[in-house]
């Protein structure tokens, strides 16, 4: 009897998680639109670019850059990449 209870404990508890949108993910994918920040700063761009390689790759829809101007500073340090 006490089998039946934790199998059926076990599977209301599967399906809540299936079903009650537990490990939905609403956010947008890196290659939805290329952010403003992408242009606006050297900072930016490389956040952009560092989104873009730790994404999955297979996964993603091709990103149009044609609006993306890389910025340049020549006054800053170089940025470490990690």
């Amino acid at each position: 009897m006490k089998k039946s209870w934790v199998l059926a404990l076990s599977s209301a508890a599967l399906l809540a998680g299936c079903f009650g949108g537990g490990g939905g993910d609403d956010t947008p994918a890196v290659t939805d639109a290329v952010p403003a920040s992408a242009s606006a700063s050297v900072g930016g761009f490389i956040s952009y670019l560092q989104q873009l390689v730790v994404a999955s790759a297979d996964m993603l829809e091709p990103v149009d850059v044609s609006s993306v101007t890389p910025p340049t500073d020549d006054t800053s340090e170089p940025t470490p990449i990690n």
